[in-house]
């Protein structure tokens, strides 16, 4: 964290998970300009965010084996610059499906860029440093997630919000121009065969089926014969997925990974508290305009606090989850997040800024800067640290995937779709964001009790590879790597990297 490299890739890897971050949170507080101007009903404009999502769930594992296969740097970087060109392509885009087939291309770039800032910190800064790098990572990166909708609100009132997809493309020039010159490279050189190419393919049909088939049914009704035959072709290609990936040779998503629990369990848990975080960042700018006739600058500004919150508190809930583990911060935070959104569903047409938006923006806040850092972190800490890029796909893919569900499911389950591509009224929209926010609170909820009754507060202790098989529950899993072999290969990638950075590939082994 002190060393010049170490600040070079901390920037290359915050601006460029900040792009996408920034295009996920700016685009719900376009949508209902953007239902306006291109006349989108609720279903419309679930899929001006699923597509993206979708494409970006489905490829992001395939993302992270790509950087581990051919180069993490470099495969960060040709994310980066596909995701400027296409937001070129989301900004100039005529009519709703060329912006929802923009959006779908846009979502390939996240899906390579994604996975690969995490795992070039997890390869690159020393094991003691990695829990204060993420977290600093996590704090720096929400500030562009949370400033974007405040930018995006202004640029919505005053020009188009057309103007929405074009904040990230000179953030992406910076990020290229830094990542060539000052990110060392590094990849697995343990990858045999092909890249899985099939599996990429069955899991974009798969999530592709499905998604069609919970959006549209409101609409078009459960027995309509498309919604049927997507929700037929989505499930058989999920299985088929499964399949494909115990047999290909080089799977995107190697079985091995899953042989820590302290894994699976914090990536659980990350599926069911980022589920509940999609639903509030999907409805919550709508709520305000739509509900309490706020402006889109207004709905933009009102999650501040948040990102105040999460600049001053992730980097130290990362250094709390590295001192004292992870088990407390992840019971606490998840209680903290679904209390704010407790509070968000009593905000009603009449209330104000101060008395009823902020407490609740508040408590959120300080739930989310005390469990992103820890939950990322020990999820990179619990796998083996070669599948570095794969540890870090599966965590993203796991997080989009949730975040698609909500929004998917939860307009659905809250009454606020089946209007066949209509508008929503004021008072459908309060009565189903209500109800929204109390089942998104009960998600978090469960997601506490599981980092309770689940999460090993050993698991940072040796600062990468698996270690919850160790102790009590036995001895390493074969091929696991030791902390002092972790150490020297961050070793060796440090001390070469600033001379000749393409040596830091020596960090996997």
């Amino acid at each position: 964290m002190a060393e010049p490299t170490g600040r070079w890739v901390l920037l290359a890897t915050v601006l460029g998970s900040s792009i996408a971050m920034i295009t996920g949170t700016v685009v719900n507080v376009a949508l209902p300009a953007l239902a306006d101007d291109l006349g989108a009903g609720v279903a419309e404009r679930q899929w001006v965010v699923t597509s993206y999502l979708l494409t970006l769930s489905a490829l992001i594992l395939l993302g992270g084996s790509l950087g581990d296969r051919y180069g993490r740097r470099r495969v960060f970087l040709v994310g980066v610059g596909w995701f400027a060109v296409t937001s070129l392509l989301c900004a100039v885009a005529p009519t709703l499906p060329l912006l929802i087939a923009a959006r779908t291309c846009q979502g390939i770039g996240a899906a390579l860029l994604t996975p690969g800032s995490l795992a070039i910190i997890q390869s690159t800064f020393a094991p003691e440093d990695r829990a204060r790098a993420i977290g600093a990572w996590s704090a720096l990166g929400s500030i562009g997630a949370a400033l974007g909708p405040l930018l995006g609100g202004v640029l919505i009132d005053w020009l188009s919000w057309r103007w929405v997809f074009l904040i990230t493309v000179p953030l992406a020039v910076v990020v290229v121009v830094v990542g060539v010159r000052h990110v060392p490279e590094s990849r697995d050189r343990t990858i045999t065969g092909s890249p899985d190419v099939l599996g990429a393919l069955t899991s974009v049909v798969g999530l592709a089926g499905l998604t069609f088939a919970v959006i549209e049914a409101p609409g078009r009704g459960v027995g309509d014969p498309l919604v049927q035959a997507a929700a037929l072709v989505g499930l058989v290609a999920s299985a088929a997925f499964v399949v494909v990936e115990r047999r290909v040779r080089s799977p995107m998503l190697p079985a091995s990974i899953f042989a820590s629990r302290q894994f699976t369990y914090a990536n659980v848990l990350c599926l069911i508290v980022y589920a509940a975080l999609g639903g509030v960042f999907f409805l919550l700018v709508q709520h305000l305009q739509i509900v309490l006739g706020w402006s889109a600058t207004a709905a933009g500004a009102a999650a501040l606090p948040v990102t105040v919150l999460m600049l001053v508190r992730s980097e130290r809930a990362g250094a709390w989850a590295q001192r004292s583990g992870p088990r407390v911060p992840l019971t606490v935070g998840p209680v903290a997040i679904g209390a704010g959104m407790a509070l968000m569903a009593t905000i009603g047409a009449d209330d104000g800024y101060l008395t009823a938006v902020l407490p609740a923006v508040v408590v959120f806040g300080l739930g989310l800067s005390a469990t992103v850092a820890p939950v990322t972190a020990t999820v990179l800490a619990a796998a083996d640290e070669r599948l570095s890029g794969i540890a870090s796909g599966v965590n993203n893919a796991v997080s989009r995937v949730a975040q698609l569900l909500a929004v998917a499911l939860l307009p659905v389950l809250a009454g606020l779709s089946g209007t066949a591509g209509g508008q929503v009224g004021a008072a459908t929209f309060a009565a189903g964001f209500s109800r929204a926010m109390l089942m998104a609170a009960a998600l978090a909820g469960a997601g506490a009790v599981l980092a309770w009754v689940t999460i090993r507060d050993d698991v940072l202790e040796a600062g990468g590879g698996p270690v919850e098989d160790a102790g009590a529950d036995g001895p390493a899993a074969p091929g696991d790597a030791a902390p002092g072999d972790a150490a020297a290969r961050w070793h060796c990638a440090v001390e070469s990297a600033p001379l000749t950075p393409r040596r830091g590939d020596c960090a996997d082994g």
